[in-house]
C-alpha cells in the first residue's frame, strides 16, 4: 500500500523565560533597564523605537548603583519644547500599528495597552473608546512599553514568570490629583488576573509607589504567577527612579531555558454564568468566539440562585485573544462579569494518515504521547461514505479500517518512508 501522511511530531522544545523578582515593586523603566542589564543591545532598542512614529523625546541609559547594587537606569528625557497631548486608546494602538515593528511586537503592545485602556475605563465609568490617558499616554508609557516588548523579542524571549508583586503604601500624585497607592489603575489590573500580592513592611521605607501602573500592565497582560524551573543563564537589574538608601529599589530579571514538552501549552480560561438569554443566541455566540481565537468553547448546565436553572460558558483561549474574547462575550451575551484564570493544557501528539484500504481510501487520526501510538481513529466522513457506497454497517466499516490501519502504520509512523505530506 502506497501510505500518505501529515507529521506533526513534537518533541522537547528548550523555550527561553524571563522572570520578573520583584522584591522592591516594578514599573515600565525598571523592566527596560533590567533588560538592558542583561543583554540587550542599546543600538537594537533605539533602532526598534525609532520605528514607531513617535517623536520628542531622547533615550537615556546610565550605570548607577541603589544601595550595594549596580543597576541600569533607563530615562525618557522629553523635549522643553514638545506639546504633551491627550491620547485615547485608538491613537496609541495607531500609533502602533504604524510603526515597522514584527506583528509579534505590535500584538504585545496592543494587548497591554487595551488592558490600561479597560481599566482607566471601568475606574473613571466612561465607554472604552472615550477614555484619554493622561500619564499612561505620554510618550515616556509609550516608549517604556514598547521598548520592553521589543527587548522581549530581540533576546528571543518566549515566556514571562514573576513573583508576587509588593504593594508599598502612602499616596502619589497623579494628573487626576492625590490618590492612595497602590494607584487604581494598579489594584485593578492586578485584581483582572487574580496576581499574587505581598505587604511590603521595610523600616527604610514609610511611603512609596512600588509598582506603577505600566509595570503592573506589562506583568499581569505576559506573566504567569509562579517560579518557573529554569536553566539560569543571566541575571539583569533595572535600577527604580527612588533611591531608597539602604534598600535596593532594583528590579531583578532572571533570564534562561526552560526545558519542556511542547505540547503543554499555557492558556487562559474565561467563564460566565447566564441565566436570562435566549437559548438560541449560544449556538451564535460559539461561532463567533471560535473566530475570535478561542481554542474551545464548550456550555455546562447549572443552577444559580433561588434555583434558577443556568448556562455556564467556558472558553479556553490563548492569553492573546483574552481582549477580543472579552468584547464578545460582553457585546453578545447578557452578561456582567467574566472570571479569567490562567490553565495549563497537555495535548496529544496527533498526525492525519490517508491510506488505501480493502474498502477504498480513507483517513485516520492517530493519537500519540511521548512517541508511543495510543490510538488510531478512522474519520467518521470517509467511513460514512464507504457505508453508503457498499451498503455496509458503518461499525463493521470502522472495525476494518482501524484494524488495517494498525497495520499499516503502527510501524512506520515516525518514518517518513515512501510517504508524501497530505496538506490539510
Amino acid at each position: 500500500m502506497r501510505q500518505f501522511w501529515k507529521e506533526n511530531r513534537r518533541g522537547n522544545e528548550v523555550s527561553k523565560i524571563a522572570y520578573f523578582d520583584c522584591f522592591s515593586g516594578c514599573s515600565g523603566d525598571m523592566i527596560l533597564g533590567a533588560l538592558l542589564d542583561v543583554g540587550l543591545s542599546e543600538p537594537a532598542l533605539k533602532a526598534g523605537l525609532n520605528s514607531i512614529p513617535l517623536e520628542g523625546y531622547h533615550l537615556v541609559v546610565e550605570k548607577t548603583k541603589r544601595a550595594s547594587i549596580a543597576a541600569t537606569r533607563v530615562k525618557v528625557i522629553i523635549d522643553e519644547d514638545e506639546v504633551l497631548p491627550e491620547r485615547s486608546l485608538s491613537d496609541i494602538l495607531e500609533i502602533i500599528e504604524a510603526s515597522d515593528l514584527s506583528t509579534e511586537v505590535k500584538e504585545r503592545g496592543v494587548t497591554i495597552f487595551q488592558r490600561l485602556g479597560q481599566v482607566e475605563s471601568k475606574i473613571h465609568g466612561s465607554p472604552l473608546d472615550e477614555v484619554h490617558f493622561h500619564e499612561l499616554g505620554g510618550i515616556d508609557s509609550i516608549v517604556d512599553i514598547m521598548g520592553v516588548v521589543i527587548g522581549f523579542s530581540i533576546l528571543g524571549i518566549e515566556q514571562f514568570y514573576s513573583s508576587p508583586l509588593p504593594l508599598g503604601g502612602g499616596k502619589v500624585s497623579t494628573a487626576h490629583g492625590i490618590l492612595p497607592v497602590p494607584a487604581p489603575a494598579t489594584l485593578e489590573l492586578i485584581a483582572m488576573v487574580q496576581a499574587p500580592v505581598t505587604d511590603f513592611t521595610n523600616p527604610l521605607i514609610s511611603e512609596a509607589e512600588l509598582v506603577t501602573p505600566t509595570g503592573a500592565a506589562i506583568i499581569t497582560s505576559l506573566a504567569n504567577f509562579r517560579r518557573p524551573s529554569i536553566i539560569l543563564e543571566n541575571v539583569g537589574y533595572g535600577a527604580g527612579e527612588k533611591d531608597f538608601g539602604a534598600w535596593p529599589n532594583v528590579l531583578r530579571l532572571w533570564v534562561g531555558e526552560e526545558t519542556v514538552l511542547a505540547n503543554n501549552e499555557e492558556l487562559i480560561l474565561l467563564e460566565t454564568n447566564i441565566d436570562d438569554m435566549n437559548p438560541e443566541i449560544y449556538g451564535y455566540l460559539m461561532d463567533k468566539l471560535f473566530k475570535e481565537g478561542a481554542v474551545d468553547v464548550w456550555y455546562t448546565p447549572i443552577q444559580m440562585k433561588k434555583n434558577r436553572p443556568a448556562t455556564m460558558v467556558s472558553v479556553l483561549a490563548p492569553r492573546y485573544a483574552e481582549f477580543n474574547l472579552t468584547e464578545t462575550m460582553m457585546r453578545e451575551t447578557s452578561t456582567l462579569g467574566i472570571r479569567v484564570r490562567p490553565i495549563c493544557r497537555h495535548t496529544a501528539e496527533r498526525d492525519i494518515l490517508e491510506f488505501e484500504s480493502s474498502l477504498g481510501r480513507v483517513e485516520v487520526k492517530v493519537k500519540r504521547f511521548s512517541g508511543e501510538i495510543l490510538s488510531m481513529s478512522p474519520e467518521y466522513e470517509d467511513c460514512r461514505r464507504i457505508a453508503l457506497e457498499r451498503g455496509t454497517p458503518l461499525r463493521e466499516v470502522y472495525r476494518v479500517v482501524e484494524m488495517e490501519s494498525w497495520k499499516c502504520f503502527a510501524g512506520s509512523v515516525g518514518t517518513k518512508v515512501e510517504n508524501e505530506v497530505v496538506n490539510r
